[in-house]
């Protein structure tokens, strides 16, 4: 009876120890090891966790049309989200394996940080700051940012002309929110929400005088909204749409950037513009490749 302290003690250690090693094992919502998406047993980063889990999260906006929209029956539609699934197939996911997840302007960059998501298509502008926290491929579009009006609304005719403390609505965390801030602050009374679409209903029933954003944004809400709203049509600003992903993963950014190229010149990168926006948007050409490492 002497050791069975002694007995006792070991019996708890040794429960411990496999306690921890269980803990240590337990993997995250989206299949990946805890904190890090992408990261697998049989390597890091983005095409690793594609070939062993044959399965990916990607981040998306959910209410923008023509780009990224969840619909009332659950389907994901839009430009940002063909090219999504185009890259996925190419790193051999199939289109059923992906887990789509809202991301919001705000949130994209602790996203990807968190491992919530493998990588992000979402109208995501590539800048020097956000490169600071990720990694960018592409771009795989370059839009304008503009403005969108009621179309009875014939006084704003670009950013020069938001003058008289007019309430101009943008998104908390997006370029085109930065750039009125710094540019025409002193013009504009700047109301930020958490979505592009918290903006809609108050423009239209004239509580906001304009929003911003980019023009192939604004171009799916003025279609929405076919003779209530217009889209005044002067960009001013070259947005360079990235995918962003993990900091630092240049296969996943390389494997991306083919994708992109591979979509282009297939001719599916411009189909799947066409689908998204309709025959009367004007198809730019495709943008080059510039984010390498």
């Amino acid at each position: 009876m002497r050791f069975s302290r002694t007995v006792r003690a070991g019996v708890v250690v040794t429960a411990l120890a496999l306690a921890v090693t269980a803990c240590g094992g337990k993997k995250n919502d989206t299949g990946t090891g805890s904190g890090t998406s992408g990261t697998t047993s049989g390597g890091s980063g983005l095409v690793a966790k594609a070939k062993n889990d044959k399965k990916l999260v990607v981040g998306i906006k959910f209410d923008q049309p023509g780009l990224g929209l969840k619909t009332p029956d659950g389907k994901y539609t839009g430009f940002d989200v063909d090219v999504a699934t185009y890259v996925a197939k190419q790193l051999g996911v199939d289109a059923a394996n992906i887990t789509w997840k809202e991301a919001q302007s705000a949130e994209r960059e602790n996203l990807i940080k968190k491992g919530e998501v493998d990588f992000i298509v979402a109208t995501y502008s590539i800048t020097d700051k956000r490169k600071n926290d990720v990694s960018f491929a592409g771009p795989y579009y370059v839009a304008h940012q503009d403005l969108l009006v009621k179309s009875s609304n014939n006084d704003i005719t670009g950013p020069e002309s938001l003058n008289n403390n007019k309430k101009l609505c943008s998104v908390k965390g997006s370029t085109p929110a930065q750039n009125v801030q710094t540019k025409y602050a002193n013009k504009v009374q700047l109301q930020e929400f958490g979505k592009y679409s918290d903006c809609i209903t108050p423009l239209l029933n004239g509580a906001l005088d304009a929003m911003t954003t980019d023009d192939i944004i604004l171009a799916g809400y003025a279609a929405q909204h076919s003779g209530q709203l217009k889209l005044v049509g002067k960009g001013f600003t070259d947005e360079k749409y990235g995918i962003g992903l993990k900091k630092g993963d240049t296969e996943g950014q390389a494997a991306i950037n083919k994708a992109i190229t591979d979509m282009q010149s297939s001719g599916e990168w411009k189909k799947a513009l066409e689908a998204a926006m309709g025959t009367s948007y004007k198809i730019p050409s495709p943008p080059e490749i510039t984010e390498k490492s």
